[in-house]
C-alpha cells in the first residue's frame, strides 16, 4: 500500500511565501508523476501542478510565475515552493501521485490528506 504524506501548509500574509512538501512511502515500483491540487469549500477541486517522471511540468494559469513544484527521486518527495502568495491561494492542498506497484500493472492514483494553506489579506 502506498502513502503519501504532506507537509508545510500554515498562515501566511498575502506576498509571503510557503513550502508544501509530499513523500509517497510503501511498496512502489515506479511513480509516473506527483503533483498537487487544491480545493476550496464549496467548489471543484483544480490542478495547481504536476510534474511527471519525464520532467514534464504543468501549471495553473493562476499560479504560474508564482509556483514552483520539484521532486526528489532517491526521496519519492515533490515539494510546491509558494511565493507572492495571495489570498485567493487559500484553499486545502493535496498531494498526488499516479504510481505502479508492480511491473506490468497500471498506475494508481493516490492521494495525501491534505494539507490547509491561509493567506491573510
Amino acid at each position: 500500500q502506498v502513502q503519501l504524506a504532506e507537509s508545510g501548509g500554515g498562515l501566511v500574509r498575502a506576498g509571503g511565501s510557503l513550502r508544501l512538501s509530499c513523500t509517497a512511502s510503501g511498496s512502489m515500483f515506479s511513480i509516473t508523476a506527483m503533483g498537487w491540487y487544491r480545493r476550496v469549500p464549496g467548489k471543484q477541486r483544480e490542478l495547481v501542478a504536476t510534474l511527471s517522471s519525464r520532467f514534464i511540468t504543468n501549471y495553473a494559469d493562476s499560479v504560474k510565475g508564482r509556483f514552483t513544484i520539484s521532486t526528489d527521486n532517491v526521496t519519492n518527495t515533490v515539494s510546491l515552493q509558494m511565493n507572492s502568495l495571495q489570498p485567493e491561494d487559500t484553499a486545502v492542498y493535496y498531494c498526488f501521485g499516479s504510481i505502479y506497484e508492480a511491473p506490468g500493472t497500471q498506475p494508481r492514483d493516490y492521494w495525501g490528506q491534505g494539507t490547509q494553506v491561509t493567506v491573510s489579506s
